[in-house]
């Protein structure tokens, strides 16, 4: 385990070794979502850490399921990912050192403007789709255990729909990323649960709207974690536990501040 003493020295280190660091391949892996490519937040803040610590950082995006399974595999250093139980239990599991809070910004409910199950306007998730259900109006899912996928499941479950038993009817599974996604809900005029930042970047809006936004229910929390080193020796723990501290410090809480899209905040930063 990293204790509180090499955590507080790890940072320094990786500073002081600055180009260095970069110069001899020094790089880490960062499982992370989606959600942080698609939304860019990722290609728009790492430069600054890479530039002062001289460590690469290179990113795996895909859903936060398959992150963690990742992380498991021991394919990666560092996990950046969006559904708090199962980070959790991933720390509890012995696969992680320590879970901390990065950021967070909401979901939102993305449906064709006719918005034929009669939605617009409204801020309850859980009635939202209830509607859906029985208007049996289009729904396209990501299926693929991402961390929006789980937080759409976990809504369904509260309006007891079992969608499993609608799949491949009404309810489409695209087993895709958050962009991809969107698009086959607008293909199909579908009503798709998003990351709003991901809306927000997203460029194949027409047709396609907000309908439901500002459910307490909807918030989205991040989490980051170092893959453990005593499952994984070969876990760079040094330079990943470095760009931790960075990115749930005062530079990388302020750069994920200052990253906008059309003149939008895309992400709140709230690291303890």
């Amino acid at each position: 385990m990293i204790g509180k003493f090499v955590r507080g020295l790890v940072l320094g280190l990786a500073l002081t070794t600055g180009a260095a660091a970069l110069a001899d391949g020094g790089f880490i892996v960062v499982q992370s979502t989606t959600s942080t490519q698609n939304s860019g937040l990722l290609d728009a803040i790492l430069a600054g850490f890479q530039e002062k610590s001289g460590i690469e950082v290179r990113v795996v995006a895909v859903g936060t399921g398959q992150a963690i399974k990742n992380a498991m595999n021991g394919d990666g250093d560092v996990l950046l990912v969006h559904s708090r139980p199962a980070e959790e239990q991933f720390v509890a599991d012995g696969w992680g050192v320590e879970r901390q809070d990065v950021m967070y910004n909401d979901f939102v409910l993305i449906g064709p403007q006719e918005d034929p199950a009669g939605l617009g306007g409204g801020d309850d998730i859980v009635a939202a789709l209830k509607e859906i259900a029985s208007a049996r109006a289009r729904f396209a899912s990501r299926g693929d255990d991402s961390g929006t996928h789980k937080a759409e499941l976990r809504h369904w479950g509260a309006a007891e729909v079992d969608v499993r038993a609608h799949s491949g009817d009404w309810y489409r599974e695209t087993g895709s990323g958050m962009g991809a996604t969107l698009n086959a809900a607008a293909g199909m005029e579908a009503y798709v649960l998003s990351d709003r930042a991901t809306w927000i970047a997203f460029g194949n809006k027409d047709g396609m709207e907000i309908l439901v936004e500002g459910d307490p229910r909807l918030f989205n929390q991040y989490g980051v974690i170092l893959v453990s080193p005593d499952r994984h020796p070969d876990v760079k723990a040094v330079e990943g536990q470095a760009f931790i501290d960075w990115l749930t410090g005062a530079e990388g809480q302020a750069a994920i501040a200052a990253y906008q899209r059309d003149g939008q905040q895309l992400f709140f930063p709230n690291a303890q």
